[in-house]
This record gives C-alpha cells, structure tokens and sequence, in this order.
C-alpha cells in the first residue's frame, strides 16, 4: 500500500483558504498513517486506522483539531445506537481516534496551535474510552461429554451426507479448532506446504497468519499436532483432499478448500470462514440444541486450552500453542469444571493432614 508523498509540516504556510485547511489537515493524517507504517503496522491496519480518522472528520464537519471529547461521545455513540455497531467495532474505532490524538498531541501541538490557534486535546479519555469488549464475559466451553458426543455423531454422519466433501471439511476444521485451539482465520488460510508431517514426532502445523499484537501484522507460530490432530490431518490428506481437485498435490494450493476452481490457476479456492461457521452451527443444531448460537469457533478455542490445562499441561505451553502474547490472556481461556476446584481443595487438606499427623507421631 502506497502512502502519499507529503512535505514538512514545520514548512512555512498560512491557512487562509479552506482548501489549504483541507491540505493541511490531509497532511497531519498521512504523517499520522506514516508514523504508523514505521512502527511496522500492517496494511490493513492502516488502513482501517485512515477509514475510522476520516469518518470522525466527516462526523466532526469542521477541522480534526478543533475537536473535543464530547464530540468523540456523540460519534461513539452513534455508532453504537444509530449504526448498531458491534462493541468491538466501537472499541477499535475509539482506539484508532486514541492514536491519532496522541500524535497530534505529542507531534504537532506547537505547530496546529501557531497556525489555527486552536490546542489540540486527546479527545477520548477515561469516561468515554470503549472498556474491552470481551472484558469480563466467560465463554465457557461445553463439558467433555457434550463436544465428545458432538463430534462423535458428526463423523459417524459423514458418510451418509449427501455433500461429503464440504462436510468433511468443516468437520476438520472444527476438529482443528477443539483439539489445536486454532482461530478462525488461522484455519482457513492453512495452505497445503503448512502441514509439516515431518516436523517432530507428531508433525506440526505452520500457523502463518497468527493474530498480530498491535496491528503488527500477521505472527508466525508452529503448532505440535498433539492431541490426535496428526491423525485427522493424515485422514484428510490421503483420504479426503485429492477429491476437490487436481491441485492435492501443489503446495500453494489450498488446505481447506471450496468445491469451486479458480479460472486461472485450476487450483480449488480457499473457503471462507463464513462456510466454516455454518458448518459447525449446523451440527451443533442437530446434535446440541441447547447450544445452538453459542457454540462458536472461538468457544472451542477456550475448550481446547480448557481441556488440555485439565489434562495437566502447563499455562506456558498452552499459550504457545494458542499464539498468545501474554500470559494473562491465555489464563482467560481456563474453564475448569467446579470439580477440579473442590478435588485440589480436598487434596490440600489432606496433605496438611498428614503433616500435622506426622508432627504428633
């Protein structure tokens, strides 16, 4: 992605006209988005940063530093009850607008002041900053029995569905999903050369396009194929992939394909995640009813880290197979049931039993 070529803002101007107002306020974005850049930003990131600056201009009708925080509450706002925005949408957005004052603010303070004769004020503070989305909700995973008994008649419908191969797809990716903690887009974007069968004693899955912190962009991780996922890979691989196509074989082909074929490359397209979703959503209708619109791939995210923790494996390599940044985040997905609780419980006092038994022998 280009950014534009843009002068100095420390060059002498004076803003007389409302066009050389428009250039100006036009140039402190570009700085903005190339500061950005610098930072190692991705693409996409910066540009989802540029649509939500000038959506707020728009909004604003009058130049960005003559804005004020009630002016970011109005904006907030309707996006939340005009637009019906979802929360995380009007968190990154107020996130976004956090950065850019934070820039003119730190940068350009001086400058806007000497030639506008406005300050410049963060305009998203402590009483209208979108608290985390997610903050504070548990997405607590369905027990043990109610994913194997999922699963279990999932694959024993496969060979009976009238559309085996999407059917099998989705089955795997939801398998992918439960017992390797991967997200969404992590699954879809899988191409052929990223299962690593030769990788280690399980093989290992190369996550390519892993969440990045920051808009950093994509982060790299490989994945062990612990936890039965090598024998589901090895299935799809020799027993299901080479019927969507030719291209089984081509390592840029694909991991998780659509029944369609790209004009060009006679390769099978990639799926989209919306597929994948409707996938899981309609097994889960037929089989658990009572968690229909609640079981979503990123619940049998936490299932996994929930399960592979009660199976004694430590915080520190689930957050590495789950690609976390921080530990603290990786703790979030811990769901135990009340029992794993109440059995360390009843464990630790009969250890201090014990001890005091020893003491008075």
């Amino acid at each position: 992605m280009g950014l534009a070529v843009v002068r100095s803002l420390d060059a002498p101007r004076r803003l007389d006209t409302t066009q050389e107002r428009e250039d100006y306020e036009q140039e402190l974005v570009d700085q903005f988005l190339l500061a950005a850049v610098g930072a190692g930003a991705c693409d996409s990131t910066v540009l989802e940063n540029r649509s939500v600056i000038f959506e707020f201009a728009r909004f604003l009708g009058r130049p960005v530093w003559t804005a004020q925080p009630q002016d970011a509450d109005a904006f907030l706002a309707r996006q939340r009850t005009v637009l019906g925005r979802a929360k995380l949408t009007v968190q990154h957005k107020a996130w976004a607008l956090a950065r850019f004052y934070d820039f003119l603010v730190l940068r350009y303070q001086g400058d806007v002041q000497r030639l506008t004769g406005h300050v410049v004020i963060q305009v998203i503070d402590e009483f209208n900053r979108p608290a985390k989305a997610d903050y504070g909700v548990l997405r607590i995973p369905p027990t043990d029995n109610e994913v194997e008994a999922l699963f279990a008649a999932w694959r024993e419908r496969l060979p009976h569905v009238r559309k085996f191969l999407p059917a099998a797809r989705d089955y795997l990716a939801a398998s992918l999903w439960r017992r390797a903690g991967l997200r969404i887009r992590e699954t879809y974007m899988l191409d052929v050369r990223d299962w690593r069968r030769d990788l280690g004693d399980y093989g290992k899955i190369h996550v390519r396009f892993g969440k990045g912190s920051r808009g950093r962009g994509a982060k790299q991780r490989l994945v062990p194929a612990i936890n039965q996922v090598n024998d589901l890979l090895d299935w799809w691989m020799t027993d299901v992939r080479h019927q969507f196509g030719d291209d089984y074989d081509d390592l840029d082909a694909p991991l998780l394909p659509c029944e369609r074929h790209d004009a060009h490359t006679g390769r099978c397209q990639r799926v989209g995640d919306q597929s994948l979703r409707d996938g899981l959503a309609h097994e889960v209708a037929r089989v658990l009813p009572a968690w229909s619109g609640r079981l979503t791939p990123h619940t049998l995210r936490h299932y996994c880290a929930s399960s592979l923790y009660a199976r004694g494996m430590d915080l520190k390599a689930i957050q590495e197979i789950l690609g976390h940044e921080w530990l603290s985040t990786t703790s979030r997905y811990i769901h135990v049931q009340a029992h794993h609780i109440e059995d360390a419980w009843a464990d630790a006092n009969r250890r201090v039993a014990a001890r005091l038994g020893e003491r008075k022998g």
